[in-house]
């Protein structure tokens, strides 16, 4: 999953102001489609990436030492392009990134995580598509009306995720890891509609800085609760879970934020959004390619209608 939540840029105008008319829309060239591509491959890669490290290493220990190293490397990458005054915050605004940070890194990826060592990689990112599904549905909660279109996309993703856990209930696929799945998805949607409503970090970078930090300490603690560096034993990973976890750390938290957050500053936000849906696509394709995950017809058909239901939700809300 990537590293941070979803955040519209501070210089985002409103349709139909003045501003808005005069400076038009934004040009896209080829550094907009080449960031967008990275975004598109490596975060739609972590999960097969995620899915190799949890083979010999303890899963929330992984995600410790994932974001315990990139979160100091990131910092190190916004000190340089744009002084140490960037990761200056406030009181409030630290807290809440820890707060955000725990939701969406330790609750919703920590589970993830947790699941893939039974859950295909590609199956788990068709799952985690649907966060934009429930961040409508927490809209609807707090009293947001959304509209006929994004409800049809709800209610046609909620379909699609009915089809994709069929195989826990015919023995497939262990049931408790795609329900895990499902709720690290709901965590993460909760994580995301609380950034939205809190006094967040106004630099996004500075925030994702703060909430890798504390997932990085939330996962580590988790991680000696369940005794995993009691049977942690180095010589026993092998060295493709060590190149994953590297790959986890350079590319799918650095690089391909650094990207994200580039183009929420000169590209439209509606097209910024299709990774959502495009991502999964990506993460199912790489796990038959590599992993010789099974294209089962649940994993294609349920697949389908989550993208389906997920791009109704993105163009309706975008």
């Amino acid at each position: 999953m990537s590293s941070s939540v979803p955040q519209r840029p501070a210089e985002t105008l409103a349709p139909g102001s003045t501003a808005a008319a005069t400076v038009g829309p934004p040009r896209i060239g080829g550094a907009v489609w080449a960031a967008l591509g990275i975004v598109y491959v490596v975060w739609g890669s972590t999960y097969l990436a995620i899915r190799v490290v949890v083979e010999t290493m303890p899963p929330l220990l992984s995600a410790s030492a994932r974001f315990s190293a990139a979160a100091p490397l990131l910092a190190l990458l916004l000190v340089w392009r744009q002084g140490v005054g960037a990761l200056r915050v406030t009181r409030r605004q630290l807290g809440s990134a820890v707060l955000v940070g725990l939701l969406l890194l330790v609750g919703g990826n920590g589970l993830v995580v947790l699941a893939e060592r039974s859950v295909p990689s590609g199956m788990a990112a068709l799952l985690v598509a649907s966060v934009p599904l429930w961040v409508v549905v927490l809209n609807l909660a707090g009293g947001r009306r959304p509209a006929v279109a994004t409800l049809a996309g709800v209610l046609l993703g909620l379909a699609g995720l009915v089809v994709l856990t069929s195989p826990g209930l015919s023995g497939q696929v262990r049931l408790g890891g795609l329900l895990s799945v499902v709720l690290g998805a709901l965590i993460w949607a909760f994580g995301s509609f609380l950034a939205g409503r809190l006094e967040m970090p106004a630099n996004a970078m500075a925030a994702s800085v703060y909430e890798m930090a504390a997932a990085g300490l939330g996962a580590g603690l988790l991680a000696v609760v369940r005794h995993e560096p009691q049977y942690f034993d180095p010589a026993a990973v092998s060295g493709r879970s060590w190149a994953a976890l590297a790959y986890l750390v350079v590319f799918g938290s650095l690089i391909a934020f650094t990207a994200y957050a580039w183009l929420l500053q000169r590209a439209p936000l509606s097209l910024v959004a299709t990774y959502a849906y495009v991502n999964p696509v990506v993460a199912v394709l790489l796990g038959w390619l590599v992993l010789a995950e099974p294209l089962t017809w649940p994993v294609l058909l349920g697949g389908a209608i989550v993208v389906s239901g997920v791009f109704l939700v993105v163009r309706a809300e975008r």
